[in-house]
C-alpha cells in the first residue's frame, strides 16, 4: 500500500536524476585537483559517472540502496518481491559492466556513496587520485 496519492509518488518519481549531489562534489574536487573528464558519458557502456578516454579510467559512484551496499543496504517493506528482483538486477548489471571493461582493458573503480560522506571525503578523493595516476602511467608504459 503506497503512502502517498499517485500525484505525489509521481512528483518524486519525476525529482529523482541520474546525477547526485555526491557525484557533483566529487567532480568538483576532481576539476579542482587538475583532472578533466567526462561525466555520464551516454557513449560509453554502462554511462559511467567519471569517464577519462585517454587513460581508459571510468569511475563508477554507486549508491547504498541501488547497488546493494553490504553496509548500508536494505530491501524497502513495501513490495519486496519487486526490489529484491530490481536490486538483484542491478547487481548483475554491475557485474556486466565491469567485465565488459576489464575486458577490454580499461581501468574501472567503484565507490560506494557511504565513502564520501563528510568524515571520509579526502581520503576517498585522494585515493580516486591515486587510481588515476596509476592508470596514467600504465598508459605511458604501453
Amino acid at each position: 500500500m503506497d503512502n502517498l496519492t499517485k500525484e505525489q509518488r509521481r512528483k518524486n518519481m519525476k525529482n529523482i536524476t541520474s546525477r547526485s549531489k555526491v557525484e557533483d562534489r566529487v567532480s568538483q574536487e576532481l576539476w579542482r585537483r587538475g583532472y578533466r573528464f567526462r561525466k555520464n558519458n551516454r557513449k560509453l557502456f554502462g554511462k559511467p559517472d567519471i569517464s577519462i578516454k585517454k587513460y581508459k579510467v571510468v569511475i563508477f559512484i554507486d549508491s547504498c540502496f541501488w547497488h546493494v551496499c553490504p553496509e548500508h543496504s536494505n530491501i524497502p517493506a513495501t513490495n519486496p518481491d519487486f526490489w529484491e528482483k530490481k536490486l538483484k538486477r542491478n547487481i548483475e548489471r554491475d557485474k556486466e559492466v565491469n567485465e565488459h571493461y576489464m575486458d577490454k582493458g580499461w581501468n574501472i573503480l567503484r565507490i560506494w556513496e557511504h565513502d564520501l560522506k563528510k568524515k571520509v571525503f579526502i581520503p576517498t578523493i585522494d585515493h580516486v587520485q591515486k587510481f588515476i595516476e596509476k592508470s596514467k602511467s600504465k598508459e605511458g608504459s604501453i
